[in-house]
């Protein structure tokens, strides 16, 4: 059923996922990505419904179970603030805004997998689309979508994830976690400043800053679990000018990251240990900006067992596993309320090279549309995927 569907449509999803690629909008802007969604599904007769934003937007089909609950599939929406460096007909039309981390393409296959369910007579099971505003900020989207009530009507939830490092016509799944923690770090010092060759009546404000980008790390690694996969780095290190003046004011900005959800609730205070044992000797000032950022995603068992039967039906070949990356993804917020499993996406053409998520020259095969909405409708579809699942658990 769903075959038809993709044949006579396959160049509408190549379509609006270049549509969308061409005008890319920041979090929590998605004004026209919102109404290009909410048109084509009224066209088709369904009833979407904004997020209060005005940005996002839901839309069941089929009647909900015995609890009222639905399986539930995510899509992101916005794109980053990113110049884009490709050269296609669709490459983005939007100064230094453009989608590259796929989310142009997740909307596509999330619309697709609508208008194909909506063309069937009947679903064996009901299904909310949720098309999610701002995932690249932080803490996310997911939290204004969780705040709007609509998380009460769902059983389970999945998403998919663009991987460029997956050849395209294959699915990558893991259970437990798939992505990781992800905080923010900003340190202010302050100190009364001096000349170079007198450190010893002042505050000596770069050799603090040089010990805390030195111990935060090292420290850190050993007071954490190394099994829990959390690792400390830092992207930036600003102060001073001249190579004879110890500057007065200095700033560090860093990330924390980990893949284990009970280490995750004790890395800020943690944190905050550490950075005042070393900063203790210097007598230079301090302020920590400690910004949590989003939980790890943790696949649950039976969850990720639903959706390796999702990706292998018509597909024994599509799947296969994965390993956890150090990236963090506000899809883990769904997570905290209904169990559920995101997979990864191969959108690589297998010839040439893998350009990275959130780098300017990203883009996908986008043969993987297909592929995603195939792996979406089967969840939907299958009408033994519980037992299934249960069976391959056992």
């Amino acid at each position: 059923m769903i075959g038809k569907w993709l044949v006579a449509h396959r160049d509408d999803l190549v379509r609006w996922r270049r549509e969308l690629h061409r005008h890319p909008e920041l979090a929590r802007a998605e004004f026209r990505t919102t109404a290009f969604v909410e048109d084509h599904f009224k066209k088709a007769g369904l009833n979407p419904v904004r997020f209060p934003g005005g940005t996002g937007l839901y839309c069941d089909l089929g009647p909900p179970d015995a609890r009222g609950k639905r399986l539930t599939l995510r899509a992101d929406m916005d794109a980053l603030p990113m110049q884009e460096l490709n050269d296609a007909d669709y490459t983005s039309d939007v100064p230094g805004v453009a989608h590259m981390c796929g989310h142009d393409a997740h909307t596509a296959i999330l619309l697709g997998t609508g208008l194909a369910l909506a063309s069937l007579p009947s679903l064996p099971r009901g299904v909310r689309l949720l098309f999610q505003p701002a995932e690249e900020v932080m803490p996310g989207g997911a939290l204004d979508v969780i705040a709007s009530g609509v998380m009460s009507g769902v059983s389970r939830i999945f998403a998919l994830h663009c991987d460029p490092r997956l050849e395209v016509g294959k699915v990558g799944v893991r259970t437990g976690a798939i992505t990781s923690a992800a905080d923010l770090i900003e340190i202010v010092f302050s100190s009364s400043g001096g000349h170079t060759s007198r450190p010893h009546l002042t505050s000596d404000l770069i050799y603090a800053m040089g010990t805390v980008i030195t111990s935060l790390p090292g420290l850190l690694g050993r007071r954490v679990d190394p099994r829990s996969s959390t690792v400390m780095a830092w992207g930036a290190a600003k102060s001073g000018d001249a190579a004879n003046a110890i500057p007065r004011v200095g700033v560090l900005r860093g990330t924390v990251r980990t893949g284990d959800h009970a280490t995750w609730a004790l890395l800020e205070p943690l944190v905050r240990e550490i950075v005042a044992s070393t900063m203790a000797p210097t007598g230079v000032d301090y302020e920590i900006k400690y910004r949590r950022g989003v939980p790890p995603v943790i696949n649950d068992p039976e969850s990720t067992a639903i959706f390796r039967a999702a990706v292998t039906d018509g597909d024994p070949t599509a799947i296969t596993e994965t390993e956890q990356s150090g990236g963090g993804e506000d899809f883990s917020w769904y997570l905290e309320h209904v169990p559920g499993a995101m997979g990864r996406l191969g959108v690589w053409s297998g010839e040439g090279p893998q350009r990275d998520l959130h780098q300017p020259t990203f883009d996908i095969d986008e043969r993987a549309l297909e592929v995603g909405v195939r792996v979406f409708t089967s969840l939907v579809l299958q009408e033994d995927l519980d037992n299934q699942a249960l069976y391959r658990l056992g």
